[in-house]
């Protein structure tokens, strides 16, 4: 999602001060439609009927419409919606946890709870649909080098060993959560937990 500029053009500044709070709503009613849509693909898979999302939104099917033309629209949407919220998590807990290693530990609980809760979605993407071919290098771009920042943080604290690469970390933390959506017994968290664990140096 894209946030645009509140630059003013001319001389009319009253004009671009009226447009810029409309701008602000606009954009956090668009984010609260895809967090309930969100939480309603955890629930109910990427299929679940659009009025659910409405309902949930609190908006009539034709905001959902307006926004998000089809399914696929509000899917690529919600995915990238969340891998933002995940990448600016990063730096929110790196400056607000008492060590690099426990907003380590914090944000690798953030990216479980992404990628156990795409229900459907890894479907989705392997359909013809050109948009969904971007998908997966946004979400290296954006959550690589936060993981990365974390991972450097803690090492240079003495924390971690630091011959780990983010994307190998990633990597080990996506297959460990490989099939958490489909057997409610197998709950990778404690896996997980057992690995960011098992990077830091013995004392």
């Amino acid at each position: 999602m894209t946030k645009g500029s509140c630059a003013v053009n001319g001389g009319d500044e009253s004009a671009g001060h009226a447009a810029t709070p409309k701008r602000k709503d606009a954009r956090r009613n668009k984010e609260a439609l895809l967090d309930a849509a969100a939480a309603v693909f955890v629930t109910s898979g990427v299929d679940a009927p659009v009025r659910d999302i409405a309902a949930k939104a609190g908006v009539g099917l034709g905001t959902i419409y307006r926004h998000f033309p089809t399914r696929a629209d509000l899917i690529i949407a919600v995915y990238r919606h969340q891998v933002d919220a995940c990448a600016e998590a990063g730096p929110t807990l790196l400056a607000s946890s008492a060590t690099p290693h426990a907003a380590l530990t914090q944000w690798i609980d953030l990216f479980v709870d992404f990628l156990v809760t795409k229900h459907g979605l890894a479907a989705v993407l392997q359909s013809d649909n050109a948009g969904f071919d971007a998908l997966h290098a946004y979400f290296l771009d954006r959550l690589v080098p936060v993981c990365t920042q974390l991972l450097e943080a803690a090492a240079e604290s003495g924390e971690i060993q630091s011959d780990l690469t983010a994307y190998e970390l990633m990597r080990g933390v996506g297959n460990l959560c490989i099939g958490a959506d489909s057997d409610p017994r197998y709950d990778a968290r404690p896996l997980v937990q057992l690995l960011i664990a098992g990077l830091r140096r013995p004392h």
